[in-house]
């Protein structure tokens, strides 16, 4: 009885340990099958273009300084009128010229005033602004602008609110190429890495859009816009 005992123990024991071996190895396969699946590849596609701006915003920022106040609002209309001349003579239309309210300042109003306000009391700037879609038109008018300047009106340009400002407004009418441009670069890098790596490429695991960004070709050029966007790709890898 006790040999019949020992007997069976070591079957049970033996089974156990098949049991566990075998056990082991789906384990194992599985493991291999899961690292396998979870092999892939994450790249980046990019596409860059250039294109003109399609709309232009012209500030012409000028002031005018005197010491009565109604003489100093006339002189302002003097200057504006001569301004929207000047631009619908050279083919602007009046629509596309703004006018802001001019901005006054009182010398002798001002806190901590010494008293002693120079030459003139009361000074004044106006802006102009020009919108335009004929950017090239506006452009070739800027230089022309110093006739006025030759007349009288002083402008002032070098205020951040009198910079000129070039605007790329047909995004949506180049997404959808420039998206699949990136896409497309982005699965000729991931299958080139997949040939490098003796690997196969696989589905799209997943997939994001970065955001589109416009800014100036360079300092000289801003109505020329470089407009970019980068595609993230990540691809399952197969052996």
């Amino acid at each position: 009885m006790q040999r019949i005992g020992v007997t069976s123990a070591s079957i049970i024991g033996g089974c156990l340990l098949l049991g566990l071996v075998a056990l082991g190895y789906q384990l194992g396969s599985a493991a291999v099958e899961f690292t396998q699946m979870d092999r892939a590849v994450t790249v980046k596609g990019l596409s860059e273009r250039e294109y003109p701006a399609d709309i232009v915003i012209w500030p012409i920022k000028f002031t005018e300084a005197g010491n009565n106040l109604e003489e100093l609002y006339a002189d302002l209309d003097r200057s504006t009128g001569m301004i929207r001349s000047f631009l619908e003579s050279r083919g602007i239309p009046s629509d596309d010229i703004g006018t802001n309210a001019p901005a006054i300042t009182d010398r002798s109003a001002q806190p901590y005033s010494s008293g002693d306000e120079g030459q003139f009391r009361y000074t004044a700037s106006q802006t102009v602004t020009v919108y335009s879609d004929e950017v090239d038109k506006v452009r070739e008018l800027m230089p022309a602008l110093s006739t006025l300047g030759k007349q009288g009106i002083v402008f002032t340009g070098g205020g951040y609110d009198a910079q000129v400002e070039y605007l790329f407004t047909r995004l949506n009418d180049v997404k959808p190429d420039m998206i699949e441009e990136a896409t497309r670069k982005a699965r000729e890098v991931a299958k080139k890495f997949a040939e490098d790596s003796d690997s196969r490429l696989g589905k799209i695991r997943s997939a994001s859009q970065g955001q589109f960004s416009i800014s100036p070709r360079d300092t000289n050029n801003p109505q020329i816009k470089q407009v970019r966007v980068v595609s993230t790709v990540e691809y399952y890898l197969a052996d």
